[in-house]
């Protein structure tokens, strides 16, 4: 397989630490949410990092779908993550996804199939496919 791209990110600290990309842009802090047990109100977290990476990534693809079957929305798309973090029957955590996307003026059968051919090419789907639930809804 050809790669296109690569790139890093380097956390320390964990779920109350830094995460800085190893080209400096993305530098934060991250902390645990008051769910969880924290009091990071004034950060983010990595479900709230996981939600934005996979929505950016899914309209990406999305778009690719729509410009390849010359759909025109009458304006750009939209994608709501819905990150939740549940414990498992093993003492472990797992992550569940609902894709909340939003095609302004594509009639909801025709945005339905345009978001199932977006979820077999968005490298999140295809990452996460058969390992979390991910639920599509057109909105």
């Amino acid at each position: 397989m050809k790669m296109l791209y690569e790139t890093s990110a380097t956390v320390t600290g964990g779920r109350n630490g830094k995460i800085t990309s190893e080209n400096g842009v993305l530098e934060l802090e991250v902390r645990m949410p008051k769910e969880l047990g924290g009091n990071g109100d004034a950060y983010t977290n990595p479900e709230q990092l996981f939600a934005a990476g996979y929505a950016a990534c899914f309209d990406s693809a999305l778009n690719l779908v729509m410009h390849q079957d010359k759909v025109k929305p009458e304006q750009p798309s939209s994608v709501k993550a819905n990150v939740s973090l549940h414990a498992d029957e093993k003492g472990g955590f797992k992550l569940g996804v609902s894709l909340q996307v939003h095609i302004p003026g594509i009639e909801t059968t025709q945005a339905q199939q345009l978001v199932e051919k977006a979820h077999t090419i968005c490298p999140y789907s295809n990452a996460t496919r058969g390992n979390i639930d991910v639920k599509l809804e057109v909105i």
